[in-house]
């Protein structure tokens, strides 16, 4: 009796039907693959942007001590 009902679903295991399971598959590997390389590309904007921050920390940094020595200079 089970093996009746293991060739009644075997036969259900046409072409189309496999090359849907297929796609579906492929389809989430890629949506996988899709995530795994967002998520590197999220990492890479996060170091870029803290960056981006200490360039302008810095710079910022400059002009204040240069705007500091002109006042102690003009003190003298």
């Amino acid at each position: 009796m089970p093996d009746d009902h293991y060739r009644r679903s075997e036969a259900f295991a046409c072409a189309p039907g496999l090359k849907i399971e297929a796609h579906e598959r492929l389809s989430a590997l890629q949506f996988a693959q899709l995530s795994q390389q967002m998520a590197k590309i999220e990492d890479m904007i996060e170091r870029l942007e803290r960056r981006l921050w200490l360039t302008v920390y810095g710079v910022v940094a400059v002009i204040l001590a240069q705007a500091f020595q002109s006042v102690l200079t003009a003190a003298q």
